[in-house]
């Protein structure tokens, strides 16, 4: 099933500041080796990626696993360098929840042991609040599913056999985050000899991001490179492939244009899962609809044999499949 596309939520057309309300999400694993040159071991590393909501800067954290401990720490290093955010918005991933569950508990111990000081109050107070998507519904979060696109979608093809350390790493990402920081948003005035833009480095320093001058490396092979000259062609090349794939995105695509009838409470449906058993169908039954702020549904709780779940309408086939009958074709 499909629904007509929604607006735009209130926190993406909301001023705020930077990162005050911001989405994360997971990309990766990206194959690393320790800081010995002739160590064969390979290690894991992944990003975190955290997206503005409001400016759509990104800010990238080049983590060592995917655990709650660690998307702990990083939020913490992130919360240091741009501030406590308010709202974060993430899929279901288990290690989003159990860093949800950490930051309430860490609350409400902190709120226990003094409940008169004044830290542990404005820290209940302006907590941070975590939402989730819906279980198997990329595209409500599609704001930072677009951000790994971009990060991930390069970030393989340039780095191609080669393993960085994780210090080499970090710094790749670390210029890859400017790199993306550094898109045109939107004109700066209605001036028509003013040819700035505004861009996400903009509303992070106050003004357009640089970078330190580099000779063009694209063309050298990279044998002749040394390893801080090689991270510096990998940044050049993913500048080179991800710049006009940008403008080209700039175009609007059509999709979901046409609003249709909403689903009904009662409905059976068929759940779309992956890695079914043969000749094994999930089937469900609508027991609660929750419509957006438009009032047309596209999530819904469904009643299944093992239990309720709520799921995106596009992952439900409703029964009867109703198909509209094609036309004959008079033949002259």
């Amino acid at each position: 099933m499909q629904q007509m596309m929604a607006d735009l939520p209130s926190f993406r057309v909301t001023p705020s500041h930077t990162f005050q309300k911001c989405g994360i999400d997971y990309a990766g694993p990206i194959l690393i080796r320790p800081i010995q040159p002739r160590s064969k071991v390979t290690l894991k590393a992944y990003l975190a990626i955290f997206i503005c909501c409001a400016t759509r800067a990104i800010h990238l954290e080049v983590v060592s696993s995917a655990s709650t401990e660690v998307i702990i720490a990083a939020l913490r290093r992130f919360i240091a360098r741009r501030g406590k955010p308010s709202d974060i918005y993430s899929d279901n991933g288990t290690n989003f929840v159990g860093a949800d569950k950490e930051l309430k508990e860490l609350q409400k111990l902190t709120h226990s042991v003094n409940h008169n000081n004044h830290i542990s109050l404005t820290m209940s107070k302006e907590g941070i609040s975590w939402h989730f998507n819906p279980p198997s519904a990329p595209h409500f979060g599609g704001l930072w599913e677009a951000g790994v696109k971009s990060t991930k979608y390069h970030l393989r093809r340039i780095m191609g056999l080669n393993r960085l350390t994780f210090e080499e790493l970090t710094t790749l990402t670390s210029q890859i985050e400017a790199v993306l920081n550094s898109r045109p948003l939107t004109p700066e005035s209605t001036d028509p000899s003013d040819l700035r833009a505004l861009t996400p480095g903009h509303f992070i320093i106050g003004q357009p991001l640089t970078s330190i001058p580099d000779p063009d490396l694209t063309e050298i092979p990279t044998t002749r490179l040394v390893r801080w000259q090689l991270i510096q062609q990998m940044l050049q090349q993913f500048w080179k492939r991800w710049s006009p794939e940008y403008i080209v995105r700039l175009q609007q695509r059509p999709k979901w244009m046409q609003p249709v009838e909403s689903i009904k409470e009662g409905s059976l449906v068929i759940i779309k899962e992956d890695n079914l058993a043969p000749l094994h169908w999930k089937l469900g039954r609508v027991m609660e609809v929750k419509p957006g702020t438009d009032q047309k549904v596209r999530k819904v709780l469904v009643r299944t044999a093992t239990g309720e779940y709520e799921r995106p309408i596009v992952k439900l086939c409703i029964l009867p499949i109703e198909t509209e009958p094609t036309e004959l074709k008079k033949e002259d």
